[in-house]
């Protein structure tokens, strides 16, 4: 009787991790935590082009955004993809910020430098 109990018990064990597995609910599939990076491209503006010191990645619902370089004060604005502002601010760079995405969608996130350039 005590071997049927094991032999259960495992088995719910096994079928429980494989279903965790299955979902994502366990954190392994890959790039789970690492968050999504997103595409970059100028949208006018004729300066240098500063977008690889702009590194937004979107993990989960909470959008994080690095500067590599001092750009001095950037304009960031996070719009629904219908073109209804979500949020608006602005920040000094090289410091990085958050922003939360409240509800699943697309969304375009500009960044506007001081020079007038846009990402």
């Amino acid at each position: 009787m005590k071997k049927v109990i094991r032999l259960f018990l495992a088995l719910c064990l096994f079928f429980s991790g494989a279903l965790c597995y299955a979902h994502g609910a366990a954190g392994t599939e890959k790039g789970k935590g690492e968050g999504t990076p997103i595409g970059k491209e100028k949208n006018n503006g004729n300066g240098s082009d500063k977008g690889n010191s702009i590194n937004p990645i979107l993990n989960g619902k909470v959008l994080f955004v690095a500067f590599t370089e001092n750009l001095g004060e950037v304009a960031v604005d996070v719009l629904a993809a219908s073109g209804s502002p979500v949020q608006g601010l602005s920040v000094l760079t090289p410091n990085g910020l958050q922003v939360y995405v409240p509800l699943a969608g697309d969304y375009i996130v500009n960044f506007t430098l001081p020079d007038g350039d846009g990402y």
